[in-house]
């Protein structure tokens, strides 16, 4: 694939880029992406990107790749990519859809059915309503398909009750899509039911929980005797797990490299300004060898993105695939995170946005890498559905595959 634009693109660059300047703050060269890890749950700054959002979707900027009757503009996905590129140049709020807009909506539209989509999907790109995901559990996370959480049929509502985790913006989200236990006599792949849940509903109480880096981005969400219509449950019943997968597949490209690639032309600038020996760290022939490492990685990683994107273009779905670039970008975001610190010597334990350099990026970053390993599935997870489903390696031994779930033992047996 030929990475320059074409005309076509080179047009619509020229016609996004006028529209961000007359609209938002263009960053002067060398000054670094704000860092809003810190602030981006507060309430000022949630209003200001769901303002933002609202202003892109009237003037027609918004969900790009979405059909028309949902809010869209019926684009393709490099279009989508160049607004992309353009937005990230200028001052604006932080993305507080990537849930919903990168994994969610796609899902309703692949799964809904037509009052769903009419109800829900064009709301979502407005952005005055934010959607997440109720996925993990305390004793299923990477492992999905072990979720305890239970939907219970009673008339035409079903009642949930159970806990999930690590839920991202559960606190200031509308909406939420849940992955229940319908059925535990059923192998635990096949039991599983899929709904659209209301946040602010009786019996959902929500925690947030204090990361180590001082956000509280994530949350605990429990559920109480929830009750949830059968006209929010996505698909069949029993086939949540399907369902689940299309969320998954969009997540993998969603989360992509994790990070770390797009902050290379930052951490460059680190070492430029940071003095080792009297002199500019980067004068130093061990710190060039490590960034050349960095760029090469970052840019392999780049390039394996524009290939799913080819792909995305042609029409095809996310596939496994999807699973390199974070295999690959998260660890490589942790790697860069902790040589920045190394680069800022004492001044590395120093996480005050006024001295640290930078605005304390790299704190933030070196703090909340490690979890990025987490989300959206383990770097073992990962590597399995590498292997498995894109290198069709033989699959692992799962002993519990075709066992009724209930059958399953759990915990450690006494001896």
């Amino acid at each position: 694939m030929n990475f320059e634009d074409t005309p076509q693109e080179a047009a619509f660059r020229a016609k996004a880029r006028a529209w961000l300047e007359r609209n938002a703050r263009l960053r002067p060269p060398g000054e670094t992406a704000p860092n809003m890890l810190g602030e981006r749950e507060s309430a000022d700054v949630i209003q200001k990107a769901k303002d933002w959002q609202t202003k892109k979707f009237d003037e027609g900027w918004a969900v790009l790749t979405w059909p028309k009757e949902y809010g869209g503009q019926g684009l393709g996905r490099l279009e989508a990519v160049v607004w992309s590129q353009e937005e990230a140049k200028f001052d604006v709020p932080p993305n507080i859809y990537a849930i919903g807009h990168g994994m969610l909506g796609p899902t309703l539209m692949a799964h809904g059915n037509d009052e769903q989509k009419n109800e829900y999907i064009r709301e979502m790109a407005r952005g005055q309503v934010v959607w997440c995901q109720l996925f993990s559990e305390p004793d299923a996370g990477s492992d999905l398909a072990g979720l305890r959480t239970s939907a219970a049929r009673d008339g035409e509502n079903w009642v949930i009750n159970g806990q999930k985790i690590w839920s991202t913006g559960a606190h200031f989200s509308d909406f939420g899509m849940i992955v229940t236990r319908s059925d535990p006599n059923a192998a635990k792949h096949a039991g599983l039911t899929y709904f659209i849940v209301d946040m602010k509903a009786p019996g959902v109480e929500i925690q947030p929980i204090k990361q180590i880096n001082g956000a509280s981005g994530f949350n605990t969400v429990f559920f109480s005797d929830v009750r949830v219509p059968d006209s929010n449950r996505l698909g069949g019943v029993g086939d949540g797990w399907r369902v689940a997968i299309t969320t998954l597949m969009n997540e993998r490209v969603a989360i992509g490299a994790g990070g770390g690639a797009g902050r290379f032309r930052d951490l460059l600038k680190l070492a430029r300004e940071t003095r080792r020996n009297g002199r500019a760290a980067i004068e130093d022939s061990s710190v060039r060898q490590q960034l050349a490492d960095f760029y090469i990685r970052s840019k392999g990683l780049q390039f394996t993105g524009y290939r799913t994107l080819s792909a995305l273009a042609r029409g095809a779905t996310p596939g496994p695939e999807g699973s390199i670039g974070k295999a690959v970008g998260a660890p490589l975001a942790q790697e860069m995170a902790s040589f920045a610190m190394e680069l800022q010597g004492v001044m590395g334990a120093v996480d005050d946005e006024s001295v640290s350099p930078q605005e304390g990026l790299w704190q933030e970053m070196y703090l909340g890498t490690p979890g990025i390993r987490i989300a959206g599935g383990t770097d073992e997870i990962l590597k399995n559905i590498i292997a498995e489903r894109v290198l069709r390696l033989p699959p692992e031994i799962r002993v519990d595959k075709d066992r009724p779930f209930r059958e399953i033992p759990t915990g450690s047996a006494k001896k």
